[in-house]
């Protein structure tokens, strides 16, 4: 089995367990930092281990591009030319269908909710890349311009050339935006590209036997309508191609913030539970929270290291800015009592300096801090779990970190 069920949350779906992949276990619930291009951003793979990284996710829009899975491929795979030896996982590139598609963004607010737009519309100020089709998607490359095409196959085989141990299967992503109409021809459409993707995966796997086993995770879909999530939860939950089943899902999806819950709570009410549930780009603390209650086990998130670059540090007091002048004269550590490198070693007035002298380090500071925090987090949520502390925890917790903002 590549997934156990150790410790369940009282009364919830929420629950602790282990992923076995080929490149170790990962001990679950577990925050997986995204290394979009095979490295998190200025941050040495190596410091990644050190802040308790177990895995590490790449995306595969993006190494498909450049350098290319054949250039991965002959290095021995994403975690040998990235210098990681733990697990990885790599995206399907169906994220890219809709923000090169659409350019609207994951998550939105509820000020959106019963709005809708014509369902080929564009954000304000951006260019339509991506054209979906039954088949597959037509884009065009953010870097040179130059026409490419994704289609369930297509996205298999990068995958297996990149030989991440968890990888995903190819989606459409919508906004929430399109019509209901719109939501239920692009449902059917993943299903049927999920089916493709499972004879494909399971070729591939013939194909290259002698790699090691990649696990192919299923991507719910549904945006916010509980009929249609639930729908494609036990579609895919179900499905079986030629003795291949899926051995995992990903929640994925444009939703609300304040529905998070919910939506994932019917997924999981209809998933199988002895299979692993990866929530696609979620790292905020109270949605990490509410992501594990509702049976969530792995979260990936490039938010962590972006705001980082940005000056934004998470501390259990809340999030602030060290670009603050009040910070210019702070000889003390981000977060008193952290355990991470940065705060180990610098102060927050040297990286103060570093932002305002616009020196590269301060990036690379500030993103082991802000990974150190959410992977330490979502590690402590784990413990509480086992501990049977866990609702003393979240009190706690998100008290302390919203209740000071």
């Amino acid at each position: 089995m590549s997934f156990e069920i150790e410790t369940w949350l009282d009364g919830e779906l929420g629950r602790t367990g282990v992923i076995h992949t080929p490149h170790g276990d990962i001990q679950t619930p577990a925050f997986i930092p995204v290394g979009t291009k095979a490295t998190v951003k200025a941050v040495l793979p190596e410091a990644m281990a050190a802040v308790g990284a177990q895995a590490l996710l790449a995306n595969a829009y993006h190494l498909y591009l450049q350098p290319g899975p054949d250039i991965v491929d002959e290095a021995g795979g994403l975690g040998a030319f990235m210098n990681w030896p733990g697990p990885t996982f790599t995206d399907s590139g169906g994220f890219q269908v809709m923000s090169l598609g659409s350019g609207f963004k994951k998550v939105l607010s509820q000020e959106f909710s019963g709005k809708t737009v014509a369902d080929d519309a564009t954000a304000p100020n951006k260019e339509r890349l991506a054209k979906v089709d039954d088949d597959g998607v037509w884009f065009r490359s953010h870097l040179d311009g130059s026409k490419h095409r994704f289609t369930p196959e297509v996205s298999m085989r990068i995958q297996h050339e990149l030989g991440a141990d968890i990888i995903f299967a190819f989606d459409e992503l919508t906004t929430l935006l399109n019509t209901r109409e719109y939501q239920e021809k692009s449902l059917e459409r993943t299903r049927l590209w999920a089916e493709r993707c499972l004879v494909a995966h399971k070729e591939l796997t013939e194909q290259r036997a002698g790699k090691p086993y990649q696990q192919l995770f299923g991507v719910i879909q549904g945006a916010q309508y509980e009929d249609l999530r639930r729908k494609a939860a036990r579609d895919l939950g179900s499905m079986e191609v030629d003795g291949q089943r899926f051995d995992g899902f990903g929640i994925g999806g444009a939703l609300e913030k304040e529905n998070l819950g919910a939506i994932v709570g019917w997924v999981s009410e209809e998933l199988p539970e002895d299979r692993a549930r990866h929530l696609l780009g979620i790292s905020e603390p109270d949605d990490l929270f509410v992501g594990v209650e509702n049976g969530v086990d792995t979260f990936d998130c490039v938010n962590p290291s972006r705001v980082a670059r940005n000056a934004a540090i998470y501390s259990p007091d809340g999030r602030f800015n060290i670009n603050r002048a009040q910070h210019r004269r702070e000889f003390i550590p981000l977060v008193d009592g952290c355990e991470c490198y940065t705060c180990q070693n610098y102060t927050r007035a040297y990286i103060h300096h570093l932002f305002k002298a616009k020196e590269m380090l301060a990036s690379t500071l500030c993103t082991i801090h802000n990974e150190h925090y959410t992977i330490k987090l979502v590690a402590d949520i784990r413990a509480a779990i086992n501990d049977g502390t866990y609702w003393e925890f979240k009190e706690e917790t998100l008290g302390r970190f919203y209740g000071k903002q």
